[in-house]
Order: structure tokens, then C-alpha cells, then sequence
């Protein structure tokens, strides 16, 4: 890159400021910046409620039919982590609207749309009548819907767009991204904690509050969940800077967590080593926990943790992403700049 073209990038830098934070978010580089990016780390627990856009194939089963047992899906090349669109001309989102076709359809041949590693297939099946119950059924196990507790990284008080979890939410059978179409974060009290052990994750145990909406989820990606908050901020917090990818670095840094009730504590911990740059792997830097406290509480690292604001040196420089699980104490970092990319998004 010559001068001239880091001039000209600089002037478009500044013109972007003046049109809000989440302009910058959307030009803001992985690895430099021209100006200091500020968000507010949380570090709060929250349940994560999501909504599917289409029903995911989780696996099929056979139907016993007064001719004996069948199974439509198998049938019809319906597989494992497809997501159903469509049944003929008919959006569908939910497990009771592909049941209400089926019956309204009586076992008629259907055109089926889904999509299948990112392409869309069409298929042809006819729900068979089961014996049982005298339902129509296709004799696929769909899921339209998730819910979990996880960690808030951040929110931008300009904008209020925040982002979460550090990873993205899949379906637990498939392993695959769940496709959103919509959901929402609530207030969430952490009310107990499974220690994790080597071979074993453990896990944060929650209370929703389902009455309450703190924000809209936007976007469910590699990188974490993002959206906006519904309202003012239900969290305060000092702004820090974003660190720049090239400033992070392998030494002490602290993560905020919430294990108890609705408190967010500092914890310290190692970066034991930052991994070369990948856009595939989320995984940019290996944790360690050194805190006793956290290490007596948890184990290290489980379940619900994901998210939790990893800073070094006054600056956000990520989040925690996932646990070693021979090993608790240990786990990855996902470095903020992706998850700011992403929020950019919105």
C-alpha cells in the first residue's frame, strides 16, 4: 500500500466517525486502525432464545403404517442438518406448521424445498398415515428453536448494538449453524455452576426472566450472536478501547464473568499463546485461568462462559470461545476485532 493510499484511507476514516460508531464498525480492519474504537465490556449472563428460519432435519425414524413400517423423509433424500424452507409453495418456520400441512395435505405427493450445505434441493415425499395416532407424518425430527444461557461481550452506546457468546449457536445434533430468523436476549440470574472436569464440560445453570426483552438478536454467526438492545443499556460499564490484533500478546490479561446470581467479577488469566491470523478459525489465542478464586468456583472454564470480555493492558482484545475439554483450565480466545466486524454487519 503506497502513501497515497493510506492518506486517502485516513480521510475516509474521519468522514466515517462523523456518521456514528457502526459506520466505523463496518470499515474497522482486523489487524489496524486509523482511529480508537470504544466499546463498553459486560461480562453479564443472559438467556439466548433463537428462532429458526426453517425447521432443521435432526435425523428421520420410521413410521408403522397399517402396510408396515416406513419412513417418507429417508425416502425422499432428506438427510441430516437440512433445513426445510418450503413445502410446496408454503413457508415454514415452526414444527406446527409443517404438521398442520401434513394433515391438511392427507398424504398427497408434496414438493419439498430445502437447504443443503448452503444450496437449495428439491425433493418429493408423501406423509404416511401412522397407526398409532392417525396422524400424517414424514417421519423427520425438526427442530424450529434453541435456548441457552450465555455471556454479553459488549455493547456500543452510540448505537446500542452488542455482541455475545464469542461462537456461534448450533443445532447440538447436528453441529450445524442454526439459520436465524429471529430471537432475543433476556435477563438471566446464574443459579448454580457444574464444576468442569478433564473429559467433562461443565456448565452454568440459569433462571430466565422471560417476561423482559433486553434486545433483538440480528445475526447468528461463526463469531457470535449480534443484534441491538431494545432499549437504554440494562448494563453500566466504563468504555475501553478496542485493542488492534497486533497488540495483543501472550501474557497476563483478566476476563469478566458472571458465575453467581447476577454479579460480574474479574478474573485473571494467562494468554498463553496468539495464533496466527486465520479467516477460518475463530480460535486466535489459547487461555489459561490463573485465578483461584474462578478455579475453586468453576473448574476453569464451562458452559455459559462463552463471551466473557477478555482484556489485556486497559483494552478489549476478545473473548472467550471455547474450552479444552481434557482440560477446564484451559481453553480459546476469539480476538474482538472478528466479533466488531460482524457487528458491523447489522
Amino acid at each position: 500500500m503506497n502513501d497515497e493510499t493510506r492518506t486517502w484511507m485516513g480521510m475516509a476514516l474521519l468522514r466515517v466517525v462523523l456518521l456514528g460508531l457502526l459506520g466505523l464498525m463496518l470499515l474497522w480492519p482486523l489487524t489496524a486502525r486509523a482511529d480508537a474504537l470504544t466499546v463498553v465490556p459486560v461480562g453479564r449472563a443472559v438467556g439466548i432464545k433463537l428462532f429458526s428460519d426453517g425447521v432443521v432435519v435432526v435425523g428421520t425414524s420410521e413410521i408403522d403404517t397399517q402396510n408396515g413400517l416406513v419412513n417418507p423423509a429417508k425416502d425422499c433424500g432428506l438427510k441430516e442438518g437440512d433445513v426445510i424452507t418450503h413445502i410446496n409453495s408454503t413457508e415454514v418456520d415452526t414444527i406446527e406448521e409443517v404438521s398442520a400441512l401434513l394433515q391438511q395435505l392427507e398424504g398427497q405427493s408434496m414438493r419439498i424445498r430445502a437447504i443443503r450445505d448452503d444450496k437449495q434441493v428439491q425433493l418429493t415425499a408423501q406423509a404416511a398415515l401412522c397407526a398409532s395416532d392417525g396422524a400424517y407424518k414424514l417421519g423427520a425430527w425438526i427442530r424450529d428453536s434453541m435456548a441457552g444461557i450465555g455471556t454479553v461481550t459488549f455493547y456500543c452506546p452510540d448505537t446500542g448494538a452488542f455482541g455475545a457468546l464469542g461462537h456461534g449457536i448450533s443445532d447440538v445434533d447436528t453441529a450445524l449453524l442454526m439459520p436465524l430468523e429471529s430471537g432475543s436476549i433476556l435477563p438471566a440470574s446464574v443459579s448454580g455452576v457444574e464444576p468442569g472436569k478433564a473429559g467433562t464440560p461443565g456448565q452454568l445453570k440459569g433462571i430466565f426472566d422471560t417476561s423482559v426483552t433486553l434486545g433483538q438478536l440480528a445475526v447468528n454467526t461463526d463469531n457470535g450472536v449480534f443484534g441491538t438492545l431494545s432499549g437504554g443499556s440494562p448494563w453500566t460499564g466504563q468504555e475501553v478501547e478496542v485493542a488492534p490484533r497486533n497488540e495483543v500478546k501472550a501474557g497476563a490479561a483478566t476476563i469478566l464473568s458472571n458465575i453467581s446470581g447476577d454479579a460480574v467479577e474479574e478474573y485473571s488469566i494467562q494468554i498463553v499463546k496468539v495464533y496466527p491470523e486465520s479467516e477460518s478459525d475463530c480460535r486466535d489465542f489459547l487461555i489459561q485461568v490463573t485465578d483461584q478464586r474462578l478455579l475453586e468456583a468453576t473448574g476453569g472454564i464451562v458452559q455459559g462462559m462463552s463471551g466473557s470480555p477478555i482484556l489485556q493492558d486497559g483494552k478489549l482484545v476478545g473473548a472467550v470461545t471455547h474450552v479444552m475439554v481434557d482440560d477446564p483450565t484451559s481453553g480459546y480466545g476469539i480476538y474482538a476485532g472478528r466479533m466488531l466486524q460482524e457487528c458491523g454487519a447489522l
